[in-house]
């Protein structure tokens, strides 16, 4: 029985009911085939959404204009009667499990890339390009726009046809409506550009194309940026004013907000609160009446269900939130809520590899997005023991795997708790929501029977063959990262020095929060993710703050959403930054600096050297020796192998099922 009545209370929009309030929202994924189609894996992944309980799934935006209005690498299509095949088998797929579907149809216009669309100019409402660097696009004739609005209407035919339940028409996050909307944007003078009414007018011919092609009864809706949060673009209430004249025809608003440049407020960047603008839904609901929808991190069945019961919005979008864990809405419906793997919002799998990287979309908490439990279904076929050497999250993750298809497993940690560095950085107040995955991990390990976890205890060669190991497992993580720089082990982590390294910052963090440290001077050597996170803690608390980087920009190995964030950070703090620096000496009061061959002294008040991680393995090559010679399995994951993210630390640990194959146990 759930506690969340008004998660779960039905609503009927013409002629689609939902089950529950629960809409997963459109998000790219780089499944799609080569030529815009749909393939089995892309089914699937939908299919694990439908199957965890989800009330509406809108399909990820599907391009109504090829080659112009393509957005992503390899973006599923519309624009075509061939597509319908496909697009019908998914939505039989998903309605078997009494999910409702809808599809987003969209046109990127200047967010497209010319390499993309075969080399021709991006199209758009004017000359400007839709974020910082971007291409510049031409802008569209009056008959070019009528020719695309007649392109939305076929694409929600074909849509309809293909046993969709409702269509999305995108008007947001800069892409060709939103161009026409946004001033940010649109510059025209003629009937599409310049007071609210003209820059509405096609987004206006959209939905009546629309509806002219769906008929009167099937669900249209409509996405768009509430709130461009950008200065110079629309406000909340300039969106108010605009859906004056959009709102006819409009059965569901769903209510996002940002754009290219304020992305990080559309996928929203890890340290926002649950349901942070619900506050835009609210005033989209309270003026227009209609059914609205609400994103922004809500990861917490408790929040979701008071923004519904404060009328804040009446559905609830979790993007992210089921591509981590797409039984969420079982799990609260069973009042199941301490085994959701709820999202950490690092945005690495998901809009890191798709936007930054052009990769499929992969999860850095949740290993398989298409079979979400299949593993579970094959059991090893005899006794068998295995050892975890490490507590982490890849420790974790392959210990709770091996239990879970039927081993003894002994998992070795040696500080007295399990979590690792995931659980120690999540101590920093801005990445407090990382500590929610190595909290699940912990509590789905003890509810494992088979599953023994030691903390306080050292695994060496003599406890761990006490286990009689089928297999060792070594997930011994990483630590920083020294270099012999003159000066810097004499001091770093010294009880009499103010020098830091990341796990000295972390074992110290209760009396720096204690700290006043506004105007005192803080250098952070390392323009990484560990040093823009110090650069962080700091910022906020009002300190002055210089990071020095010896490559020519910070976070270059960062997702795309939390660079951007960063650097809006770095601006909005006024952090001295100096990059192609390097570190020469290390003294008690400041670093010595070279640049282009001149030396120079950054004094400081208290300084961090965070120059990266590197593998804790000085043992591994003796361990697996030692196994290797009585013919039990070693393997070593994570950053024990080498300092990367916890993505491949959890991909790894759960391929433990590949290593039990091979010794022939499964």
């Amino acid at each position: 029985m759930t506690n969340y009545k008004h998660i779960f209370e039905p609503l009927t929009v013409k002629s689609m009911t939902l089950k529950n309030r629960i809409v997963m929202p459109p998000m790219g994924t780089n499944f799609g085939g080569q030529h815009g189609e749909f393939n089995e894996d892309h089914i699937s992944y939908y299919e694990q959404r439908a199957k965890g309980g989800t009330g509406l799934i809108i399909v990820e935006n599907a391009n109504v204009d090829y080659p112009l209005g393509s957005n992503g690498t390899t973006q599923i299509r519309i624009d075509h009667d061939k597509y319908i095949p496909g697009l019908f088998n998914l939505t039989e797929t998903l309605h078997k499990y009494g999910t409702n579907v809808s599809i987003q149809i969209n046109h990127a216009g200047a967010s497209a890339i010319p390499d993309r669309i075969e080399g021709l100019t991006p199209v758009s409402a004017s000359t400007i390009p839709s974020k910082t660097g971007g291409v510049t696009p031409r802008p569209l004739s009056k008959e070019e726009i009528l020719n695309i609005v007649e392109k939305y209407g076929k694409a929600a035919r074909r849509a309809q046809i293909a046993g969709f339940d409702a269509v999305e028409i995108h008007a947001g996050h800069s892409y060709l409506i939103c161009q026409f909307l946004s001033p940010l944007y649109n510059d025209r003078t003629d009937e599409f550009g310049g007071n609210y009414e003209n820059r509405a007018r096609f987004a206006r011919l959209v939905i009546d194309r629309v509806r002219a092609e769906v008929g009167p009864f099937f669900p249209i809706m409509l996405r768009f940026s509430a709130d461009d949060l950008l200065a110079g673009g629309n406000t909340l209430d300039d969106t108010l004013q605009i859906l004056e004249y959009l709102q006819d025809e409009v059965d569901i608003f769903n209510v996002s907000a940002a754009v290219n440049d304020s992305v990080q407020y559309q996928i929203d960047q890890m340290n926002l609160p649950d349901g942070w603008r619900s506050y835009m839904a609210k005033a989209v609901k309270e003026k227009f009446g209609k059914v609205t929808m609400t994103t922004g991190n809500i990861r917490n069945p408790q929040i979701a269900d008071q923004i519904l019961a404060d009328g804040h919005a009446d559905l609830i979008g979790m993007g992210r939130g089921l591509i981590a864990d797409p039984y969420w809405v079982k799990k609260v419906e069973t009042a199941d809520e301490d085994s959701i793997r709820k999202c950490i919002s690092c945005n690495i799998g998901c809009a890191g590899h798709r936007i930054g990287l052009n990769r499929p979309i992969r999860c850095t908490i949740n290993p398989n997005l298409m079979n979400e439990e299949g593993y579970k279904k094959h059991k090893v076929s005899e006794m068998t023991n295995v050892v975890v050497i490490g507590g982490g999250t890849a420790g974790l993750e392959a210990a709770c795997t091996a239990a879970e298809v039927g081993c003894s497993t002994f998992l070795f940690e040696q500080k007295p708790y399990l979590g690792g560095l995931a659980r120690e950085i999540a101590t920093l107040p801005a990445k407090n929501r990382i500590s929610d995955f190595p909290e699940y991990l912990v509590r789905r390990a003890e509810k494992l029977k088979n599953l023994v976890a030691f903390t306080n205890t050292k695994a060496d060669i003599e406890t761990i063959e006490k286990f009689k190991p089928d297999v060792v497992v070594n997930a011994t993580g990483s630590q920083p990262l020294l270099p012999p720089i003159p000066g810097l082990l004499d001091r770093i982590d010294k009880v009499e020095e103010n020098i830091f390294s990341i796990i000295g910052l972390l074992n110290n963090l209760d009396e720096f929060n204690q700290l006043d440290v506004e105007g005192k001077h803080i250098a952070v050597i390392g323009g990484g993710a560990v040093g823009l996170d110090v650069v962080e803690y700091f910022s906020e608390k009002g300190a002055k703050v210089t990071i020095v980087e010896r490559l020519p920009m910070l976070g270059r190995d960062l997702d795309h959403i939390t660079r951007i964030s960063m650097m809006n950070m770095i601006k909005e703090k006024d952090v001295k930054v100096h990059t192609n620096t390097s570190l020469m000496e290390v003294a008690s009061d400041h670093f010595t600096l070279q640049f282009e061959g001149q030396d120079s002294e950054l004094t400081f008040d208290y300084g961090f050297i965070c120059l990266g991680m590197k593998s804790v393995n000085d043992h591994v090559q003796l361990l697996q020796k030692h196994f290797m010679k009585k013919g039990v399995e070693f393997v070593n994951i994570g950053d024990s192998q080498r300092a990367r993210k916890i993505l491949d630390g959890i991909r790894e640990g759960r391929n433990i099922t590949d290593t039990l194959k091979k010794i022939g146990v499964m």
